[in-house]
């Protein structure tokens, strides 16, 4: 890297702060656009826009000020990212990909053009068209647009669940019968390089339909693995895409690997790269975007990831407990966000727990699991 490189970032959250510690290794000016002006990198980038990363002309001109752009979150417009990758700024992941991704209907149109292996679907313009798709039940209805972290989905059993049912475009996503959700963070550089981080397995929080932890190495057969990775492998290389994307997939209990979705960045199934892996996410996503050769992916400790989510009951500035208690146990690390407010469920950290084997670590995790509260 020749001279100063500006790095922007669209989003300012928990991901792009990650993303910024890994870029005070590389020597990068940093600049961060957010709507929230206490967002967590605020106060450590070289320099903090508060404004909306939806928004065209605020978007054009915070990209106009940097060499490379990238995200932490894909709800950006995308219009201004055109229009910057036309007038020179190299952005990773391009404005094509994420407009992909960003619509759920087109993301699932890709997989099929693409031979890539998914569940079942059916597009739907709105609620009034279900009636025609009773044959496809049961189901989880999606919305096609600013779906996350668990919101934006609904299960549908039977008729008598129409009344919860998004009115919005969405698509109706058959119902697989899994044995375990399943996760592959893979990344490309801009020379073609693609490496994969091993699999890790997914436990989901029942109430908030969002990732409540991780366990590295994932339980699942070698041979399954390998399908999975050379499947997550496929699809940065169908989009063509430079940086980071995180794969989501089911194991079916019938031996089948299916890409549920993806997400162009950073994700909450790579937390634990930080602590576990020769090379962390956010590093790799760094490697990748400033086409240098990307770093191992492979494991240097088993790990268990647990996200702490602010507790029921508790909205106002965060206060934590048990810290103390959590960190007197060998292998524990704690990651802090920087979120000035808690509100139920959201996410104010993550634990990383060690340990020689992942029974160690899920002995050591259990022990912590409920000793960390963020109340108010």
């Amino acid at each position: 890297m020749k001279g100063e490189v500006k790095l922007g970032i669209l989003g300012g959250g928990q991901l792009g702060r990650m993303l910024l510690q890994a870029a005070l290794d590389f020597n990068l000016y940093t600049l961060v656009l957010d709507p929230d002006e206490n967002a967590p990198c605020k106060n450590i980038c070289n320099e903090f826009f508060t404004g909306s990363f939806r928004d065209f002309d605020t978007v054009y001109n915070f990209g106009k000020h940097c060499h490379i752009l990238t995200i932490e979150i894909e709800h950006v417009n995308c219009d201004a990212l055109e229009k910057l990758e036309q007038e020179g700024v190299k952005v990773y992941p391009d404005a094509r990909t994420v407009r992909t991704i960003q619509d759920k209907g087109l993301q699932k149109e890709f997989y099929k053009l693409h031979s890539i292996p998914t569940s079942e679907f059916r597009t739907l313009k709105n609620k009034v068209e279900l009636e025609q798709h009773t044959d496809f039940l049961p189901a989880f209805q999606k919305l096609r647009r600013e779906g996350y972290d668990g919101r934006g989905v609904t299960r549908l059993t039977s008729e008598s669940d129409f009344g919860k049912a998004f009115e919005e475009p969405s698509i109706l996503e058959k119902l697989v019968d899994f044995e375990k959700e399943i996760s592959v963070i893979v990344a490309r550089n801009a020379n073609g390089e693609v490496t994969a981080f091993p699999v890790v397995e997914l436990s989901f929080h029942p109430e908030h339909n969002l990732v409540d932890s991780l366990f590295a190495p994932a339980n699942v057969p070698y041979k399954l693995q390998r399908h999975a990775i050379e499947i997550a492998t496929r699809v940065i290389e169908a989009f063509g895409m430079v940086g980071i994307l995180a794969v989501e997939m089911f194991q079916t209990k019938d031996g089948q690997i299916l890409v549920n979705e993806v997400a162009p960045r950073p994700h909450n199934s790579g937390h634990h790269t930080i602590k576990a892996n020769y090379t962390s996410q956010y590093e790799q996503h760094l490697r990748a975007i400033l086409n240098l050769p990307l770093g191992s992916t492979e494991i240097q400790s088993a790990a268990v990831m647990l996200n702490l989510l602010g507790e029921p009951g508790f909205d106002g500035e965060a206060a934590y407990e048990g810290l103390q208690e959590a960190l007197a146990v060998p292998g524990v690390y704690i990651h802090l966000y920087g979120k000035k407010y808690t509100r139920p469920a959201r996410k104010m950290g993550h634990i990383t727990v060690l340990g020689q084997n992942i029974e160690e670590a899920q002995q050591r995790a259990a022990s912590v699991k409920d000793v960390i509260k963020v109340k108010a």
